[in-house]
């Protein structure tokens, strides 16, 4: 645990990918278990939206004395709320998640915060390492297992990737037990989102490899070699329009464009 560092955590209402039930989020559940990490009880949870949510004591349950809620409407615009509730006030670190499991989940909520505020954003955190001064030092996600140190200025908003430590156990008796801020903002209606229908999203159809093998160590050795990338043009000293067009052809060869 760090001292003297303000931590706020922003937690959404999850969806489970199965049954589509509420539920904790899992990355904004693995955001205030670093936030724990860093600011123990100091550590402020932040929700836009319904006070009332059943879902919002299941993060209380993670050992949060309390939990603010900034009582708006489902149709409502979480962004302006957030900051004005962020701004103007001595707060170092802000953690989120990646992107929210319902709604638009379009993951822009970070980098529009960061805008709006001027500060900076750091993606795909895995660990807080420790502040210094005004500096603090992150562990970055990277593909393949990989992670990558860097250090940036206070104060910043970071988005918890996957790779992060899993969020803890809820407990129904604390969950009940932690007190909720409800404050009374003045929303926004998003007028624009209001008049979308959000479907459930299809996989889509993935290409098989089709491998012409004789042998069964010719069979085996297809099916366990690593894909390589084949196919692949780098251009740099064609113009625009050669370029394009490039794109344009791949794009009718995946039959993306019919």
């Amino acid at each position: 645990m760090q001292p003297n560092i303000n931590v706020v955590s922003l937690v959404s209402v999850g969806r489970h990918p199965q049954s589509g039930r509420a539920r904790r989020a899992e990355q904004d559940g693995q955001a205030v278990e670093l936030g724990l990490k860093l600011a123990g009880k100091a550590l402020t949870v932040v929700h836009a939206g319904n006070a009332q949510e059943p879902v919002l004591r299941q993060y209380a349950g993670m050992g949060l004395p309390s939990l603010t809620v900034l009582a708006q409407e489902s149709n409502c615009d979480a962004l302006p709320v957030l900051v004005s509730f962020l701004k103007d006030k001595p707060i170092d670190v802000v953690l989120t998640g990646v992107r929210a499991e319902s709604g638009e989940s379009s993951g822009m909520l970070p980098y529009l915060l960061a805008e709006q505020l001027g500060w900076s954003l750091v993606p795909r955190v895995a660990d807080i390492i420790g502040v210094q001064g005004d500096e603090v030092e992150l562990l970055l996600a990277l593909p393949r297992g990989q992670r990558r140190a860097v250090k940036v200025k206070l104060p910043i908003i970071a988005s918890v990737d996957n790779a992060a430590q899993e969020a803890r156990q809820t407990a129904f008796g604390p969950g009940l037990r932690a007190q909720f801020n409800v404050l009374t903002v003045e929303s926004v209606v998003d007028e624009s989102a209001s008049r979308w229908q959000i479907n459930a999203a299809k996989p889509r159809p993935k290409r098989l490899k089709v491998v012409k093998a004789k042998t069964a160590a010719d069979r085996m050795k297809a099916a366990t070699a690593k894909p390589m990338g084949s196919g692949g043009k780098i251009m740099k000293d064609e113009t625009a329009a050669e370029k394009a067009q490039a794109i344009f052809d791949l794009l009718l060869e995946e039959k993306v464009v019919r």
